[in-house]
């Protein structure tokens, strides 16, 4: 029974999250408790918890998690000063009066919207809030416009610069090195959050294609699902008077811009994620001034949003550090180490069962969470069997965002039902989501058949 200790540790903080408590709380509390328990009995050695203040030491100095609140801010920046609204008018202008047109709009502007915040729960709300009115009150299908929104609302995860992938960057570089020490190899490579940005870019444009390749097709054999909406329409709907070249100078150039910029840097070599990270924040800073929408009231919401933000995600960092550190006490990794060395079908049936385990926990976990709890456990196992760190973040980072999308649980689904209008049924949105879920499903057996979706392009920036 002393064997399964780690599992039943896991198991009992996946209770008390689903119980309410705060994920913070909830990892360093269960931890604690079956550490204390475990000494008592004699089954765990305290000397475990003396490396916490080493681990809080090396959060406090990463380098690489600066880009955390520099990110959230660019977004949060963005977000209050409009820039999306102006951006889905100059977008719904330029696509909305062709069938289709509209659903188009949405994708383009949750893409670049997820370029520049880099959180699920912010663009499908503010998406849901400013787009969804328009498209159901010139016809769309409530199922394709939601679905459509859900969908693009969780490129987040995988558009870079996502938060997701900096924190994914961060663990997974950890994890790497220490595969390679345990295998002997004393001059471990490394792995970086630009790699993972840049091995995100491909498959994250594709999915942007399959989902405009989808919204056209429904427009194409349903007219009346996504019909075509004209110019004099939308202007009314959103209420335009500025020419349509003006509004696309507006908002379609600075946000774009800025993109370019964060990601620029990073690509050329000119910046860090995390210098980049500042570019992005104090271009998001002077697009807000230029927006004419930055005060002293919207700087403070900003400031404090970025900073609830900031300090839920290192709370639940430290608080996973105290829960990973006392189920190694338990002998967890070697549990899961022995587990995937005899599971059938090899490093194939490892990685199933783990993308398996993430997508289920998606249902009741944040990506925060996972990334700090779940990663760190499986990571080192799977890379030790060969698998490349930059295609196992990009399979992670797929995998969670198709979970937040999957009915019933999906995040993304609640997030879009508390701004939807009543007259949206919620199996409107679980059937609008269901093709957007069987294509981030055909991008992960394109990526498990073409491992250089993920692999190539970081080898030709990086020249490795």
């Amino acid at each position: 029974m002393v064997e399964f200790l780690p599992l039943v540790l896991f198991g009992a903080v996946c209770v008390v999250l689903m119980m309410g408590y705060p994920v913070a709380l909830s990892l360093a509390g269960t931890a604690l408790v079956f550490a204390f328990g475990g000494a008592a009995a004699g089954v765990f050695d305290m000397a475990f918890l003396q490396a916490f203040p080493n681990r809080l030491y090396g959060i406090m100095t990463n380098q690489t998690l600066i880009a955390v609140p520099l990110f959230v801010l660019m977004g949060v920046l963005l977000e209050k000063s409009k820039v999306a609204e102006t951006l889905l008018d100059a977008m719904a202008l330029l696509f909305g009066s062709i069938r289709g047109g509209l659903g188009i709009s949405v994708v383009v502007v949750g893409m670049l919207l997820a370029a520049s915040t880099g959180i699920v729960g912010a663009t499908v709300v503010t998406m849901g809030l400013i787009s969804l009115p328009t498209m159901l009150k010139r016809g769309y299908s409530p199922s394709l416009a939601t679905g459509a929104i859900c969908a693009t609302g969780t490129l987040g995860q995988i558009i870079p610069p996502s938060i997701a992938l900096v924190l994914l960057g961060d663990v997974l570089s950890s994890a790497y090195q220490q595969a390679q020490l345990n295998m002997g190899v004393f001059s471990p490579k490394t792995v970086s959050v630009g790699d993972l940005f840049v091995g995100a870019m491909i498959p994250g444009l594709l999915l942007v294609m399959a989902y405009i390749i989808y919204m056209m097709s429904v427009a194409f054999m349903k007219p009346e699902a996504a019909p075509a909406v004209s110019r004099e329409q939308i202007q009314a709907d959103r209420n335009v008077q500025e020419p349509l070249v003006l509004i696309l100078l507006k908002g379609l150039v600075p946000p774009v811009v800025l993109i370019i910029a964060v990601l620029g840097s990073i690509l050329t070599g000119a910046a860090t994620p995390t210098e980049a990270a500042g570019v992005g924040a104090f271009g998001a800073a002077i697009l807000a001034g230029v927006q004419r929408q930055l005060s002293m009231k919207m700087l403070a919401e900003v400031v404090r949003s970025t900073t609830n933000v900031t300090a839920m995600v290192f709370m639940i960092l430290i608080g996973a550090s105290i829960f990973s550190l006392v189920f190694r006490g338990f002998g967890g990794e070697e549990l899961i180490h022995h587990w995937f060395d005899n599971m059938p079908g090899g490093v194939v049936g490892a990685m199933i069962i783990v993308m398996l385990v993430m997508f289920l926990l998606g249902f009741i976990l944040d990506f925060i969470e996972i990334t700090f709890v779940v990663v760190p456990i499986v990571a080192p196992v799977l890379l030790m069997m060969g698998l490349d760190p930059v295609w196992l973040g990009i399979m992670m980072a797929i995998n969670l965002q198709t979970s937040f999308l999957t009915p019933p649980f999906g995040f993304a689904l609640f997030y879009l039902r508390g701004v939807a209008p009543p007259s949206v049924p919620t199996s409107a949105i679980y059937k609008g989501v269901i093709p957007f879920i069987l294509i981030q499903v055909t991008m992960l057996l394109a990526l498990t058949m073409w491992p250089e979706l993920a692999t190539w392009l970081p080898g030709v920036v990086y020249g490795e």
